[in-house]
């Protein structure tokens, strides 16, 4: 079986929370389809599916077959280095099975182009060479032009439609328009000669009733004809959305009239009210997909920050190509004020880069060579020399655009409810305006007031309202945090975030730096050798140590010896006080030995043979594990420990021979992101692997208590998750935020995973919550985000619910049976009233979901 693939196909005609359920339930009818979810605000629809079983081309043919459109887009590549038959099957083989996005790929051998239909936005043309290239053929350069107007496929077909819809609207509002006219200016005749008390009596001349049926029907049948195409598709796939709603109450007053009309019946006709009915509505409808695309301005914002060119070293020359065309490896030029077209690797140069595009960071990054750069960055003063990492699909930002759709289009748990309810929204309706049919009926009153009663319990029902109320707001949400540097995995973290009520935080990576750097070696003797480190020690101890040695530092032939048993044992080591002493070797130009035996003890440290010695380096536990004799060095561990140090313990051949000092530093925001956290009500823990001392001093540092209520010491990474799940065994909702490699276990245990992201890292498979910048202020933001947009959600679903309740009842009467004695225009409720109500409660939720765009989340 091949490994299923998920990708997010954008969706043409959704209308209701229906249209979305009608969606998912086809998509999944395909054999080989494993989940498909649609976001009614973002009109998107993800599929998983195994294409080893189906192909992207059978999915979308059944949504199709059900009624909506998917954009599509077709570009012709020029394949060279294809020789035969087998040639051109390869080619189709690989862009149809090997390029997600890719909906059907047919070469032909004689005029050596390969015709390929896609999904513009889940594969760009550069992703199709790049595939073509790796199968060992070439492509010729592709027109840049080409290529963008292909990329805008899903917008200009989006457009289109609005186009289209809009003459519509027109068209039906100057034919009612002219119904008004002739049918207010009758009336108002009609009243002042018979007097207001005939109202009851009126009833419009022949002549009258046959224009206004003659100007009707193009708004029935032309502007209103989606709502009838709309409906018998609904009713095709056994279900029943809003378009039936409309499609029923406007049929019934037109038909209703033409009855009338041609003499079979003696009543007023109502020609001008269906026609009020389906113009309205289309109103409506187009004021809420002009509302719902403001709902994605983020992403479309998060696309347009993508360079369009790029400079590129080529044969010894510079030369400008589209983005597209750079390849791994290539050497790209950045010039000052330019954006950073590809992800890379500083070879040459220096500058400083504005990140905050991505990571919402708004001071400059430093940039020399060795460090890694970011795709649509914008390089501030010096020229940049960089050698291309990722590119295309694979970059950094198409990574964040990807995992920022995909969570759009997950579902939120508080979004169940709402589609249960939508499911059997149109039925209920439908029945309970029949009802109220035949109680008006069966009370006394005419034929044709239980006929206006119907109608309007019809168009006053909203199930858009309901289905727009979580999905808009997810939508939004999501944006605003992919603009400060926060990407959700899914709606249920963004649902989850602002219940949680203790947030535990690792020590190293997340409230530290990660990068410890030796600064002290007591050796037994009590001679001590402390290594002046200004930068990171004053950062980690918050004063400047003296300098006790002059630069370069002459080591004295005791610690000369032991940092050398010591770096040389540490070689094998990934550990990040391992490196720090192994870097500290180096610096001081000690030689290294290749160990000759090296064996790590989880949790403990290493033990290692170096030129003959048998080596120890770790902490406590593994001394007494080894039962080596401490000589008195338990008060410089203990010194050490009180300066927020680290300690490592070494013996060599069963010997205590010193004490290293390892301080790691405090990240910039630290302090001030933990502060941010308390005042948002959380209880904030730190855990870590080193001892309680160390542990306490680091809290202080920060502002965290350093008793067990704070501070979770001495943990093994293994143990981690044990100590989230035991706070949650405690009744408490825990955040757990780490760097999502180590903390893997802790970050999937926790009810909400937070993963500090460094730059290009955003793919955190096992946290629901990434900060890109990996600043521990961003966590109170991914935590106040979640507030404002559950809170928006809330007062969405509240009008949506609240909405239908009031209201159904008006329409169907229920005042008018309680106090008769109301006047005419308070008893009854126009069904063209009850059409401008439908057709504004959908953009009332809309906006204020777009409310959110203005929220600023750094502020509790």
């Amino acid at each position: 079986m091949a490994s299923p693939q998920k990708i997010t196909l954008p969706v043409i005609g959704i209308t209701c929370a229906n249209c979305a359920a009608t969606i998912e339930r086809n998509a999944k009818k395909v054999n080989g389809v494993d989940d498909a979810v649609v976001n009614f605000g973002s009109e998107k629809v993800t599929i998983s599916y195994d294409p080893a079983t189906t192909t992207l081309n059978s999915v979308i043919e059944r949504i199709e077959r059900a009624g909506y459109q998917i954009p599509v887009a077709t570009i012709d590549l020029p394949i060279t280095g294809m020789t035969c038959a087998n040639c051109v099957s390869t080619v189709e083989r690989t862009l149809n099975k090997k390029v997600p996005g890719v909906i059907e790929a047919a070469v032909n051998f004689a005029t050596e182009k390969a015709t390929v239909r896609y999904i513009p936005g889940a594969v760009t043309p550069a992703d199709m060479v790049a595939a073509i290239e790796r199968a060992g053929y070439g492509v010729v350069p592709i027109d840049p032009q080409a290529e963008h107007s292909t990329r805008d496929a899903e917008q200009v077909a989006r457009q289109e439609e609005i186009q289209r819809q809009t003459r519509k609207l027109m068209v039906g509002l100057f034919f009612t328009g002219l119904i008004g006219f002739i049918a207010h200016n009758w009336l108002f005749l009609f009243l002042t000669v018979y007097g207001f008390d005939s109202l009851d009596n009126w009833v419009y001349p022949p002549w009258v009733n046959w224009a206004l049926m003659l100007l009707a029907t193009p708004v029935q049948f032309y502007t209103g004809w989606d709502y009838y195409v709309g409906a018998y598709k609904s009713l095709r796939n056994r279900s029943a959305n809003m378009d039936v709603l409309v499609a029923l109450g406007a049929s019934v007053t037109y038909f209703y009239s033409v009855i009338v009309t041609v003499g079979l019946l003696n009543s007023p006709t109502y020609f001008e009210t269906s026609a009020i009915i389906i113009t309205l509505i289309k109103i409506g409808k187009l004021l809420e997909v002009r509302a719902k695309g403001k709902t994605g301005a983020a992403i479309k914002t998060l696309i347009g920050l993508q360079a369009k060119t790029a400079r590129v070293e080529r044969d010894g020359a510079e030369i400008d190509l589209p983005v597209g065309q750079v390849q791994t490896g290539d050497t790209v030029i950045i010039r000052p004020g330019e954006k950073i077209a590809v992800d890379g690797i500083v070879t040459g140069g220096a500058s400083s880069v504005d990140e905050s595009m991505l990571t919402g960071e708004s001071l400059p990054v430093d940039k020399v060579v060795g460090d890694t750069v970011i795709g649509a960055t914008l390089n501030k003063q010096g020229r940049l020399k960089i050698r291309a990492t990722n590119v295309g699909q694979a970059s950094a930002l198409a990574q964040i655009i990807r995992l920022v759709e995909q969570a759009q289009g997950s579902k939120a748990p508080i979004q169940a409810l709402a589609d249960k309810i939508a499911a059997i929204f149109v039925p209920m309706v439908i029945s309970l305006a029949l009802l109220t049919f035949a109680v008006w009926l069966l009370s006394g009153a005419t034929f044709t007031t239980a006929l206006i009663r119907l109608v309007a319990v019809l168009l006053i029902a909203c199930p858009c309202a309901l289905g727009l109320a979580t999905p808009t707001a997810m939508v939004v949400g999501m944006g605003q945090g992919a603009a400060q540097g926060i990407l959700f995995r899914n709606s249920a973290a963004l649902e989850l975030a602002h219940k949680l009520q203790t947030i535990v935080l690792d020590k190293t990576g997340t409230i530290t730096t990660g990068q410890p750097a030796v600064t002290d070696i007591i050796v037994r003797q009590n001679l001590e050798f402390r290594m002046k480190n200004e930068e990171k020690v004053e950062q980690a101890n918050g004063q400047n140590l003296p300098a006790l040695l002059p630069s370069p530092f002459p080591l004295l032939p005791s610690s000369f010896s032991l940092l050398h048993l010591a770096a040389s044992a540490e070689r094998g080591s990934e550990h990040p006080l391992g490196q720090a002493i192994v870097e500290t070797a180096q610096a001081q130009g000690v030689s290294l030995s290749e160990p000759a035996a090296f064996e790590a003890v989880a949790g403990q440290g290493v033990a290692a043979e170096v030129d003959g010695h048998q080596v120890l380096l770790g902490n406590l536990r593994l001394m007494e594990q080894r039962s080596v004799q401490l000589d008195g060095l338990v008060s410089a561990e203990q010194r050490l420990q009180n300066e927020a140090k680290t300690t490592m313990w070494m013996a060599v051949d069963g010997q205590v021979e010193a004490v290293i000092g390892i301080a790691d530093t405090i990240k910039a925001g630290s302090a001030e992101g933990i502060a941010a956290l308390k005042k948002l009500g959380l209880r904030v823990m730190m855990i870590t692997g080193d001892n309680r001392t160390t542990a306490q001093a680091i809290a202080r540092q920060v502002g965290l208590a350093g008793d067990e209520d704070g501070v979770l010491a001495q943990v093994l990474p293994a143990d981690k998750s044990q100590q989230i799940a035991r706070l949650q065994q405690a009744g408490q909702t825990v955040g757990m935020v780490g760097d999502g490699i180590n903390d893997a276990p802790a970050l999937a245990q926790a009810d909400v995973g937070l993963a500090i992201g460094t730059g290009t890292d955003v793919a955190m498979e096992t946290a629901g919550i990434t900060l890109i910048s990996g600043d521990l202020r961003g966590v109170s933001k991914a935590i106040r985000l979640s507030q404002v947009t559950m809170r928006t959600i809330k007062q969405n679903l509240f009008w949506a619910f609240a909405y239908n309740v009031v209201l159904i009842p008006i329409a169907a009467g229920l005042p008018a049976l309680l106090w008769p004695e109301l006047p005419i225009y308070l008893r009854q409720l126009h069904p063209a009233a009850a059409a401008l109500a439908m057709a504004f409660s959908s953009i009332m939720v809309v906006g204020n979901s777009l409310r959110l765009q203005g929220v600023r989340i750094d502020k509790s």
